[in-house]
């Protein structure tokens, strides 16, 4: 290769390594592997070495993600840098020669370390006080995303122990597997696009301009790494682990100390075997020299540290051929075409199946019936395909087209404006019949005791319930002859009917399944409108004016409420007696009338609830978080930031005791 061919090459590289890089950072939607791409790297690096074709802005001399526009920039006072990665044992053993070279001697160890799939944070306590979260950025500068850090329950907002007065913490957000699963499969419902995998629906989430919808994510965060103002230089990367738990921080539970590379290759293999009963998503290991007195005769390159190294571990990927492309009817009529597979063995599991998502997706990776495909387990619990093996073989069938009538119930698809997701909107589609009905009957809804998954299916498949309002108007003697049913236990039954009439409107509203609509918001537009007769009348505009309900969710309601089909069976629960208003409680006083409250820390006697309830029974409201319009804070014990922010804002401060006096209560 001569250099203008290299020139080429190089500039191809180039291209091709910032869109993955932008998809992966910026999108949260990867369309190359880390393997890939690391091998990408090192060929542009050669190239660029070799014919001399490096420059500033090239992705060899830049960490991946670049600081977003939306947020305010800050820069890192020490820079958060890469890692470089290996894949194999004599790589890693090349990154040990050229350390023993470095330093001249062998007088050093490793600590070796899960390296965790998710996003880079920098914390910043001040006093004890956490008063900065950034993300790594470009490693020089990055996004200050403070608001949204302090929704991640697992990051303290106060430090404990004897800390200094500044302290850097680097970490890892992430999230575990299942929670993950969970949340896709919510968003798949909702005809949202699916996020690739943890790690990137971590990094999406963080980057979300509301924090009350960053709090709605399941996030979690593990501590690495701690820097102080006044570095001591005879601490080791072992004992600040040690004073990661001391101060209150949520560190791994598995750090190991290796005197030799041979050690470190037998905790690889341990690593490698402990990964799979983990609950969370790891891709390799990081190998750091404990002694961190040693990491500046070391050094750095333009982007890597050369006193650490990531190990990755393969994907745990299989080959299989698509037999089928079958669709399934989710609760809120989303349509979602799965993958019929040849059965393969992947992570210890028979896969048969694995999801398409959506349309969309099946046309991006021009997936078809007959195709040799990759499937890999998306945080190891998922199967998805990842891209089809030779897409330009000839004989391949033709494009998937995605019908326009359920396969349930031939009813014609629908498709939102904004969504990517078909779905059907029958009422009483069958595969929608059942899981609706399961809904409604869920603890969080109307709680219906013994109404379970088998007695619904059985109630669905003999004809005598075809919607939720049907259940009002079920008989004993219907129910007896059906498997597993006696006479005790169907009269059970009718009985948990029955008493589901005294549940409380939020909870009828949520239970009525409109989509966008969860426990919260469900509990908002209660309180909002009172009765269900005033939310069916209101407009997109009045339902917007409360607060936490967005136009989304107000075409939803409003789109709900217009559907005959939907508005005759809450007619007829109306009817059957459920409870669609909201009974007005006399108030105890009006002391707090007008006034807002915000409870911090912990109080001697009372619950977060009970200190609720007595605010709003004499006037008042609560809110989260303390700004110039709260009138009080209520503090007990341990009382953090806030109480910190409402000292500095000149606001009033109860404790219990005063706060019953004010109320006149004890």
């Amino acid at each position: 290769m001569n250099k203008s061919e290299a020139a080429k090459r190089v500039q191809e590289l180039k291209s091709l390594l910032k869109k993955a890089n932008d998809a992966y950072y910026q999108d949260a939607q990867p369309f190359m592997s880390d393997k890939d791409f690391d091998e990408k790297l090192k060929e542009l690096e050669a190239l660029e070495n070799k014919f001399d074709l490096a420059t500033e802005d090239s992705p060899t001399r830049r960490v991946g993600g670049e600081a977003s526009s939306e947020f305010e920039t800050v820069k890192h006072p020490v820079p958060l840098l890469s890692l470089d990665n290996t894949y194999n044992e004599q790589e890693l053993n090349d990154f040990d020669g050229r350390v023993q070279r470095i330093l001249g001697h062998t007088d050093y160890d490793y600590l070796v370390e899960l390296k965790f799939d998710g996003a880079s944070l920098r914390l910043r306590y001040e006093n004890g006080e956490l008063v900065l979260g950034a993300t790594r950025g470009n490693g020089q500068q990055g996004d200050d995303i403070t608001r949204n850090v302090k929704t991640v329950r697992d990051i303290p907002l106060s430090l404990t122990g004897n800390f200094p007065s500044v302290v850097e913490v680097r970490g890892e957000a992430y999230m575990e597997r299942e929670a993950f699963a969970r949340m896709n499969q919510k968003r798949e419902e909702e005809g949202l696009s699916v996020f690739a995998n943890p790690r990137n629906s971590t990094a999406g989430s963080l980057k979300m301009q509301d924090p009350r919808a960053v709090a709605q994510r399941p996030i979690r965060f593990f501590a690495f790494d701690l820097l102080f103002d006044e570095e001591d230089d005879s601490i080791t990367q072992s004992q600040k682990v040690t004073l990661i738990s001391e101060f209150g921080l949520p560190g791994n539970e598995y750090p190991k100390v290796c005197k030799t590379i041979d050690e470190v290759h037998s905790a690889i293999a341990e690593f490698d075997s402990l990964r799979h009963t983990l609950p969370y998503e790891t891709d390799g290991v990081v190998i750091k020299i404990n002694q961190t007195n040693l990491r500046e005769q070391l050094g750095t390159t333009s982007k890597f540290p050369r006193w650490a190294i990531a190990y990755k571990f393969e994907a745990e990927q299989a080959t299989t051929i698509i037999n089928d492309i079958t669709l399934q009817v989710g609760r809120l009529g989303t349509i979602t075409p799965v993958a019929e597979l040849e059965p393969v063995l992947l992570a210890g599991t028979t896969v048969k199946r694995a999801s398409l998502h959506n349309e969309e997706e099946i046309h991006r990776k021009d997936i078809r019936i007959g195709d040799t495909v990759v499937v890999e387990k998306a945080g190891e619990i998922i199967p998805q395909v990842i891209s089809v093996v030779n897409p330009d073989r000839e004989g391949r069938s033709p494009e998937f087209q995605f019908p326009k009538r359920c396969p349930a119930c031939d009813s014609e698809l629908i498709k939102y404006e904004g969504e990517v997701a078909w779905r059907c909107v029958n009422p009483e589609c069958p595969p929608q019949v059942r899981i609706k009905i399961e809904h409604f009957a869920s603890r969080d809804a109307l709680d219906i005791e013994g109404l379970g998954e088998s007695v619904v299916d059985q109630l669905v498949s003999e004809g005598l319930i075809s919607n939720y309002a049907d259940l009002y108007e079920l008989k004993v003697e219907q129910i007896i002859p059906l498997e597993r049913m006696a006479e005790k236990s169907a009269q059970n039954l009718i009985e948990g009917i029955s008493k589901s009439k005294e549940q409380p409107f939020e909870r009828v509203l949520y239970a009525l399944g409109i989509r966008f609509v969860g426990k919260t918001v469900a509990k908002d537009l209660a309180k909002a409108f009172k009765s269900i007769d005033a939310l069916r009348s209101a407009s997109e505009e009045e339902l917007s004016a409360v607060d936490a309900i967005g136009p989304r969710i107000a075409e939803s309601v409003v789109a709900f409420f217009n559907n005959g089909a939907y508005s005759k069976l809450v007619d007829r629960l109306v009817s059957y007696g459920l409870q669609f208003e909201i009974e007005e409680q006399e108030l105890a006083s009006n002391v707090l009338e007008g006034k807002t409250v915000v409870l911090t820390g912990t109080l001697p006697t009372l619950s977060r609830k009970e200190a609720s309830d007595l605010i709003e029974k004499h006037g008042g409201k609560t809110s989260s978080s303390v700004s110039k319009k709260t009138d009080y804070v209520l503090a007990g014990e341990s009382a953090g930031s806030k109480l910190t922010k409402a000292q500095d804002l000149g606001i009033e401060i109860l404790d219990e005791e005063t706060f019953f006096s004010l109320i006149g209560e004890g």
